[in-house]
Order: C-alpha cells, then sequence, then structure tokens
C-alpha cells in the first residue's frame, strides 16, 4: 500500500538525455555578429554538424591539424560533402580535439576551435533563432574556461591525424 500518490512527470528521450547546460552568449563588433556557444564537447561538434545544414549549397573548409602542423582549406565544396566530412570526423574530434575547423561563407562563419568550443560570426543575427530553436539558452555572458590546452601540448590521436589526412584527399583540400 502506498501512503503518497503522486504523477510522474512525462520524460521524453530528447529531455531525458538534453544537455542542461547548453548555453550561448552572442554579441555585436562592428558589423559582426559573433556568438559563443558553451555546451559539452560532443554537444559543440553536433551543434556544427546541424547548424551548418543552414549553410548555402556551397561553402568554404579550413581544417588545421595542431597535431601535424597541416593546414588544409577548401574553396567552392559542396555543403552535403562537408557535412558529411563533419558527421565522419564527430568521434575522432571528441576523442582527441586539437583541430581547428571552419565552414564559412563571405556571410557566415561556424569554427570550432582546439578545445571543440563553437564559434560563430555572421553578418546577420540569425544564427541567435536558430541556437534557441537547437534548445540552448542566451545569456550575458559565459564562465571562461578555467584550464587550456597549449597548442604544442595537442600529442597522440594517430587516428585523428589520419582522418584529417583522409579528409583533405577525399575532398581535394590545397595544404597552406
Amino acid at each position: 500500500m502506498s501512503l503518497f500518490r503522486h504523477r510522474t512527470p512525462a520524460v521524453t528521450v530528447a529531455t531525458r538525455f538534453a544537455d542542461q547546460t547548453a548555453v550561448f552568449c552572442s554579441a555585436r563588433e562592428r558589423d559582426l555578429h559573433v556568438t559563443q556557444v558553451a555546451a559539452t564537447m560532443e554537444r559543440n561538434v553536433d551543434l556544427l554538424h546541424a547548424l551548418a545544414e543552414h549553410l548555402p549549397q556551397v561553402v568554404d573548409l579550413s581544417l588545421e591539424c595542431l597535431r601535424s602542423g597541416r593546414r588544409f582549406v577548401g574553396e567552392g565544396l559542396s555543403l552535403a560533402e562537408v557535412r558529411e566530412t563533419i558527421a565522419r570526423l564527430k568521434v575522432p574530434l571528441v576523442q582527441g580535439g586539437g583541430v581547428e575547423l571552419a565552414v564559412y561563407t563571405p556571410e557566415d562563419q561556424l569554427a570550432l576551435s582546439p578545445m571543440l568550443d563553437l564559434w560563430i560570426y555572421s553578418k546577420s543575427d540569425r544564427w541567435v533563432y536558430l541556437l534557441v530553436g537547437e534548445g540552448l539558452d542566451e545569456v550575458a555572458a559565459i564562465e571562461p574556461r578555467t584550464w587550456h590546452v597549449a597548442r604544442r601540448e595537442f600529442a597522440g590521436a594517430p587516428e585523428l591525424v589520419e582522418a584529417i589526412e583522409k579528409t583533405a584527399e577525399r575532398l581535394t583540400l590545397r595544404l597552406l
């Protein structure tokens, strides 16, 4: 016999596994909207993939692997191929970090830092609405990270280095 009866609130998969700490901060610097996303590394990589869908069908891509010291750039690439590339790199990126990745057009840039922080640079504020649509809350400021890894400290992760090399070859990116 139960003395207390209460209704258990309905839980959906989306709410059960949602990242409650995913927030963003947006500021305007001259004619540029700069947005920083603060979420888990996995969520930032997923958001980059999801938000890239809102870019034009032809984009540019920049990949810099801090471990190998190599930087690759591709111009006029198919958005579908770039998104597929991001999807393939999700697991190695989250496991190792140390790759600076940017998908950009003359109007917008989605960028992952080597620490897998997501930054958005745009000439419009449309990304604010897209981030809210992804379930993120806007905050006035984001607490700075209390720890950092220097660029030269990224080591190991041969699978990630190999994945970056294969990506550059598959998309015919130029080595800078």
